[in-house]
């Protein structure tokens, strides 16, 4: 058998939500293979400052668009597809809303949320088949969601709530592209050193009347491996499920979580 290789030198990727944290690192491991990326924001100022540093890395383009608006959604594709000449694979990354309770949600918190995690997924998904399938491409999709939707995070209502459409979205997608060449996959991120966990700590410090460090410390001793994950060691999980390495894997929930998830299903 020839080396085991990733295939990506060359591949048409798109990465949303990439001006930072998980996107951005998921960026940078893809032009280290090799790929071409347009990488997606909705901060022009911080997308073009993302763009700068992985410029360093390969082939990279930046498209502002708005996860959350049709519209925008359709002009995303469109200009990626015109800027790299077709697509290979999508990773979605997307914000997430403010932590609170559940009965501290409001109809619009509940409207906002889902159509950043629910609408917004399934809807770039049809775009980007669509975008594969005119050009004959072999396209892998990969969406990073949360452990959340295996077991709810306290103070994290609508992301646990919300996410879990992903889950479904995936399976679905895996027996309905499949037959066309499509590869679908989730990744399950645990807790990984990005803003987010800042912010997360801070709320439940804020609720508990504590330091924001004890509340990580917390976290860590909950862990087995004993820490908070990096951007680069997610990223590794990104690459091989839009690679070849992954050739024979659709409609896989994959957890990046250092072992904390208790359950089995």
């Amino acid at each position: 058998m020839p080396p085991l290789t990733s295939g990506l030198q060359g591949a048409r990727v798109l990465v949303t939500a990439a001006s930072q944290g998980i996107g951005y690192g998921a960026a940078a491991s893809l032009l280290d293979e090799g790929a071409r990326v347009v990488v997606n924001g909705s901060n022009p100022e911080r997308l073009r400052a993302a763009v700068d540093r992985l410029a360093a890395r390969g082939a990279v383009r930046g498209v502002v668009a708005d996860l959350s608006r049709g519209a925008e959604l359709d002009r995303l594709l469109t200009e990626t597809v015109r800027e790299l000449g077709g697509l290979d694979a999508l990773v979605y990354v997307t914000g997430s809303p403010h932590p609170g309770l559940f009965l501290e949600q409001s109809y619009e918190d509940w409207e906002r949320a889902s159509a950043l995690l629910v609408v917004s997924p399934a809807y770039l998904a049809r775009k980007a088949a669509e975008a594969m399938l005119a050009s004959g491409s072999k396209g892998r999709m990969v969406f990073l969601t949360s452990v959340a939707i295996r077991e709810p995070i306290p103070n994290l209502a609508t992301s646990s709530v919300c996410r879990i459409a992903v889950a479904g979205l995936v399976r679905t997608l895996a027996r309905e592209l499949g037959p066309k060449g499509i590869r679908v996959n989730g990744i399950l991120p645990g807790y990984i050193r990005t803003s987010r966990v800042d912010e997360v700590a801070e709320d439940a410090a804020r609720r508990r009347g504590i330091a924001p460090a004890e509340v990580i410390r917390g976290i860590e001793h909950d862990i087995p491996l004993g820490r908070i994950g990096t951007t680069e060691e997610l990223a590794r999980a990104v690459v091989f499920l839009a690679s070849e390495m992954s050739s024979y894997v659709s409609g896989a929930m994959l957890p990046v979580d250092g072992g904390l998830l208790r359950s089995t299903g």
